[in-house]
């Protein structure tokens, strides 16, 4: 089998959707200082627009896209919390490629991030040679946000130590970078269309809390989990095909192995089943996300190995690397839903009876 193997695993949302960029710049209307397109084609952009030939990117509440957008165009930045998985980050990603025309201007929070990737740093053999000029100083994603007028996303933001999230607090107030090396009232002051997007996720609450000034600084929206589960089947369906498009002897899913998986996780993340009977809900998380990579781990699984069409089998046989992480009780709550819930319907469905089987084998492991 031969395939022609993409020159990248993924590119940015402004390459991959560069075609419907261009169509929305020419959207008449009204747009804020410096940004790319009108408020209305961002909208347009994250959400879909059929009749335009523009794709559904963000699957979720439309009315948080929009109060998204509205915080962009104002002063304060804009925060982005919700559990692991409910696509923070893409999010997050599109109204940056929308607004500025890029979204790579990215600082990952963690533990090993300093004062000075969000404010700037030396190329240190041009300092040695040349002393404190501008051309030995090395911008941070925020400078240059800033220099350009554009959006930059500061991802994971409760992972940074306390004394680098206060850098936050002038820089968002002033909208300026002093630099003192370069000599006195030395500064980066930023260009209309500069803001800020910040996820952090519930789960790591606690690590490195936010001050109240810094909260101040922006406006607070959760994302949440898909509540349609038509919705959320549709997704991933569609974001598992755009995984195995370069795959050309891929299995095609069948719906019920689609609905079976998105039944599976809705079930465990919510801790209830549609008729409102109650399982114990796992501490791994049982986002949509997952849902995508434990099905698209099944397809490679039944394309390469078994080379035959994808079943709740294989399905089973990905579950447990999602669900066997962390905490061993999970493996007891998942060994219960699979002993009542999956038996039950087992017998009513081929494709739960074929999970059913291989997710017992598996559970007595």
């Amino acid at each position: 089998m031969t395939t022609d193997a993409p020159s990248v695993l993924r590119q940015p949302a402004e390459v991959l959707y560069a075609a419907e960029l261009a169509a929305l710049a020419a959207d008449p209307g009204p747009r804020p200082p410096g940004w790319r397109l009108t408020p209305r084609a961002v909208r347009a952009f994250v959400v879909g627009d059929p009749a335009r030939g523009i794709t559904t990117k963000f699957v979720g509440d439309d009315g948080l896209v929009d109060r998204c957008i509205v915080s962009l165009m104002g002063r304060q930045g804009l925060m982005l919390v919700g559990e692991p998985g409910t696509a923070k980050s893409l999010l997050s990603e599109l109204l940056a490629a929308a607004i500025s025309g890029t979204s790579s201007l990215v600082v990952q929070g963690s533990a090993g991030i300093i004062e000075d990737h969000l404010r700037y740093g030396w190329n240190y053999a041009l300092l040695l040679n040349l002393g404190p000029k501008p051309e030995a100083l090395v911008p941070s994603p925020v400078m240059s946000a800033m220099r350009e007028g554009r959006i930059v996303r500061l991802e994971e933001i409760t992972r940074c130590a306390p004394e680098v999230q206060d850098v936050l607090i002038s820089l968002m107030s002033e909208k300026t970078i002093a630099i003192p090396e370069l000599g006195p009232h030395r500064e980066e002051r930023a260009s209309p269309g500069f803001n800020i997007i910040a996820t952090a996720n519930l789960l790591d609450r606690g690590v490195h809390d936010m001050s109240s000034a810094l909260k101040r600084r922006f406006n607070f929206e959760t994302v949440l989990p898909i509540a349609n589960p038509a919705h959320e089947r549709d997704l991933v369906a569609r974001q598992v095909a755009e995984r195995m498009a370069a795959e050309p002897d891929a299995a095609t899913p069948a719906p019920d192995v689609i609905d079976l998986i998105v039944t599976v996780f809705r079930d465990l993340r919510t801790g209830r089943l549609a008729d409102g009977a109650t399982v114990a809900s796992p501490k791994a998380v049982m986002s949509t996300a997952e849902a995508v990579n434990v099905t698209h781990a099944a397809l490679l699984d039944a394309t390469y190995l078994d080379r035959g069409p994808v079943s709740g089998r294989h399905l089973a046989r990905q579950l447990r690397g999602v669900v066997f992480k962390d905490d061993p009780d999970d493996a007891r709550k998942l060994k219960a839903y699979i002993d009542i819930v999956a038996r039950d319907r087992a017998g009513r469905s081929s494709v739960w009876k074929d999970f059913f089987r291989e997710a017992q084998a598996i559970s007595r492991e």
